[in-house]
């Protein structure tokens, strides 16, 4: 792939050894685009700095993270764990793509998927508390997965593949979130555990935690869309768009 892009501030893919993961680079500097450029709900409007990331550049990424890793399991079955709220859309793509290279394709990968649910924000920021409602549930896992995959959009979400396990994340800032859960998946005894992140921010806060797989690499700003949200508010976005200092008072509890 070149380092030629029909989106203005996407980079090329960025180069890095071969034990960590491929992404799209999207610039400290990038501006973003602007709204009147795309489809965006009304009520938004005055919300909205930029669009940051649009949905189309979403959906091709996550199809080519799809072939990659369906290119990578094998024929592993494949747990896939969803962490909800804001990988939901990420994670539901993902499983599209993967399922149209089982019904079209020479390979394919049992697949079948599972969810759970972890909070760690307030407002715009991090309470370095995670909290995971329905982790109980994870010991049903015990003694049938023994890989595990992870994937996730906003900055955690889940797969879990039997014979390998997929983590499926939104996205990741400091990473503190999906370490907490690879401990408690850790304890399923998975043979593998590897995760897919859609996002993962540059940030001073970063605990330096990489996932296998990641979609775009994005500056230290507060996105919303394309199920990330802020206090609830815009999951219902298509795209992946900047939130304004205004609107995180407007919506601030």
């Amino acid at each position: 792939m070149t380092t030629d892009t029909a989106y203005r501030g996407v980079g090329c893919i960025k180069d890095r050894p071969a034990r960590m993961a491929a992404c799209l680079e999207i610039f400290d500097d990038d501006k973003g685009h602007e709204l009147s450029l795309f489809c965006v709900p009304k009520h938004y409007e005055e919300d909205l700095d930029s669009v940051i990331i649009p949905n189309g550049l979403i959906k091709d990424r996550t199809e080519r993270l799809a072939r990659d890793i369906v290119g990578d399991m094998g024929g592993h079955h494949i747990v896939a764990l969803c962490v909800l709220k804001g990988g939901y859309k990420f994670f539901a793509d993902l499983m599209d793509y993967i399922k149209a290279l089982n019904q079209n394709s020479d390979k394919s990968v049992p697949l079948t998927v599972d969810f759970i649910r972890l909070k760690s924000y307030a407002n715009d920021q991090s309470t370095n508390c995670v909290k995971v409602i329905g982790g109980d549930e994870l010991s049903a896992l015990t003694g049938k997965v023994r890989s595990a995959f992870i994937v996730s959009l906003k900055i955690l979400h889940i797969a879990v593949y039997s014979i390998s396990m997929h983590v499926f994340q939104d996205i990741v800032e400091t990473g503190k979130t999906m370490e907490t859960l690879l401990a408690l998946l850790h304890d399923c005894n998975p043979k593998m555990v590897k995760v897919a992140s859609l996002l993962v921010k540059r940030t001073p806060r970063s605990s330096g935690y990489r996932p296998d797989y990641i979609g775009f690499e994005v500056p230290d700003k507060y996105l919303v869309g394309y199920a990330l949200d802020y206090n609830e508010y815009f999951r219902d976005l298509s795209h992946i768009c900047v939130l304004s200092d205004k609107a995180k008072e407007k919506y601030k509890v």
